[in-house]
């Protein structure tokens, strides 16, 4: 009888876990190093953990990285834009901006907020939502609620799949009632300024004979169990955050309260590009990330760099983002 040692009981343990990820790579004859080496690829864009007794998984959507425009931001140089990047470690004249959709799913009921930029061809660098979504176990006909937070392209062309249909097909799709007036008036859109009106037009297209799916929410509503809305306008007239509580934990759902954080956190004021009303935009986010450093609440912002979630402290004039710290288990 062959006695098998503990080392070799853990050791045999590992090569079966490991085993359903490699057994693609053995029946194409390709080692999995030789394939990892050369993938090109990371890991799938999945990070979970818990608010009370609530599962909660960041999906990344993937990351856009392009040199920095003129007039990004509104109301500072672009000196200013690189002293910010300098300082947080990133190169100069580029910019990077991550996409994380949520997913909750409290009590087996799945809620996603916000869609991702939606499928794109080739190997884009972003519209990954539905592959980490597979790779997490979660079919499309799973999501029950889609809650939208504002209308850019970003957050709602994830609404449909590459054939044109419902990506997902049994969900309800929940969008803030301010941002539906705004963008689906029809005088709002024939005095948009002509680089506007191209959103005007995608939101048409999405939302395209699906009335019937859709319904409108207003601020300070609990619109799903536990999910409470919050005004957060000024980046778009209807733009809306949320609160996500369970038990005695509370989760800020921030949305687009800043664009790229290592720019907008430790610079309040300053106003990108996509802000429609970027005056009040500023004065939101003084509002909301002064009462999230006040109340010391864990926050994720939908253009964080991944896992998207952490915490906010102010420093100076402005603010600091505090990572949290990231958890190998639940």
């Amino acid at each position: 009888m062959t006695i098998m040692s503990r080392r070799h009981a853990l050791a045999g343990a590992a090569s079966l876990a490991a085993l359903p990820a490699a057994l693609p790579l053995l029946a194409t004859g390709t080692s999995p190093a030789v394939a990892q080496a050369g993938a090109g690829q990371q890991v799938p864009g999945l990070y979970r953990y818990l608010v009370g007794s609530a599962e909660l998984t960041a999906v990344n959507d993937g990351m856009r990285t392009f040199p920095l425009p003129d007039g990004f931001v509104r109301n500072a140089s672009r000196d200013e834009i690189n002293a910010a990047l300098d300082l947080a470690f990133l190169p100069k004249d580029t910019l990077s901006i991550p996409f994380n959709p949520l997913l909750i799913n409290n009590g087996g009921k799945l809620t996603l907020i916000d869609t991702g930029n939606g499928p794109q061809s080739g190997n884009a660098p972003v519209g990954r939502l539905q592959a980490n979504l597979a790779w997490a176990g979660v079919k499309p006909a799973d999501i029950e609620t889609v809650v939208i937070s504002h209308f850019h392209g970003d957050h709602i062309n994830g609404l449909r799949a590459a054939d044109g249909g419902l990506a997902f097909p049994n969900a309800e799709i929940l969008v803030p009632e301010a941002e539906w007036a705004f963008w689906m008036d029809e005088g709002e859109m024939s005095r948009a300024p002509e680089g506007q009106k191209a959103a005007f037009q995608n939101v048409r297209r999405v939302f395209k004979d699906i009335d019937s799916k859709v319904n409108r929410y207003g601020w300070d509503k609990e619109i799903a169990p536990g999910l409470t809305t919050v005004d957060a306008s000024g980046h778009t007239p209807g733009h809306t955050a949320f609160i996500f509580a369970s038990g005695n934990d509370r989760l800020f759902i921030q949305s687009d309260t800043t664009n790229t954080p290592i720019l907008f956190a430790p610079n309040p004021d300053w106003q990108v590009q996509y802000d429609m009303d970027g005056a009040k935009a500023a004065q939101t986010r003084r509002r909301i990330y002064d009462m999230v450093a006040a109340e010391r609440l864990q926050l994720t912002g939908y253009h964080y760099p991944f896992p998207a979630t952490g915490f906010i402290r102010k420093e100076g004039d402005g603010y600091a983002v505090v990572p949290a710290l990231w958890r190998p288990v639940l």
